[in-house]
């Protein structure tokens, strides 16, 4: 049995989820929510030039979320379904295939994000995809509102975590020996290309080649 664990933003998705929620803000948001958005930035800015790119980009993250206060989860469907069809354009069409050849196989397949959970469970339903999503979930009140929080982003260290998890959940259930992949893009998935018995680097940059290549790591480019 294969467990097959595929990243969303920069392997599956080709496209800057950050640029489309903006283009989705421009026609929804509120002055008060792009208020709300503007002060988050700034934190971030603050946390960036500290901390580095990653606490400016889950900072930044963090403040994008605070937007959905008080929302219900039908609309934030319809939010994240904006997302979805404006950014399915960008979707790694090879690597959709590898997805489906996995599944005809009876491999398992799992999205893996740090990406909001509502957000990929539209995104993975658009494609057609019957996957396993873990991600950065919204948290909503007793009254089924979100309040504009959200749990543990997935990412890095995080990812091998859930993943592992995940993994001693399904072993309890089978008593079949379970092979690992993963299909990643970023340095920041490296914790999970190394935990995994076939890793994948998917589209890397210059600096991430260079990490697949020292770790003989094959790559899989469209």
């Amino acid at each position: 049995m294969a467990v097959v664990t595929v990243d969303f933003d920069g392997t599956l998705y080709q496209g800057n989820s950050f640029k489309v929620m903006f283009q989705i803000g421009k026609k929804r948001f509120t002055m008060k929510e792009w208020g709300v958005l503007f002060v988050g930035l700034i934190k971030s800015l603050g946390l960036g030039l500290v901390k580095g790119k990653n606490a400016f980009k889950h900072q930044f993250f963090k403040a994008f979320a605070k937007t959905f206060k008080g929302k219900t989860s039908t609309e934030l469907d319809v939010f994240f379904q904006d997302l979805v069809n404006i950014g399915k354009k960008d979707v790694h069409q090879d690597l959709l295939l590898q997805i489906q050849k996995h599944q005809e196989n009876g491999d398992t397949v799992i999205m893996v994000s740090g990406a909001l959970h509502p957000f990929l469970e539209a995104f993975t339903k658009e494609l057609q995809l019957d996957v396993h999503v873990i991600s950065t979930e919204l948290l909503f009140d007793q009254d089924s509102l979100c309040t504009g929080e959200i749990g543990v982003i997935i990412n890095g260290e995080e990812k091998v975590t859930k993943v592992q998890q995940w993994v001693e959940q399904e072993k309890s259930l089978s008593d079949q020996p379970m092979e690992i992949w993963a299909y990643a893009d970023s340095e920041s998935d490296i914790p999970l290309l190394n935990y995994v018995n076939y890793p994948i680097v998917v589209n890397p940059d210059h600096e991430m080649k260079v990490i697949a290549d020292r770790n003989k790591w094959p790559i899989f480019a469209s």
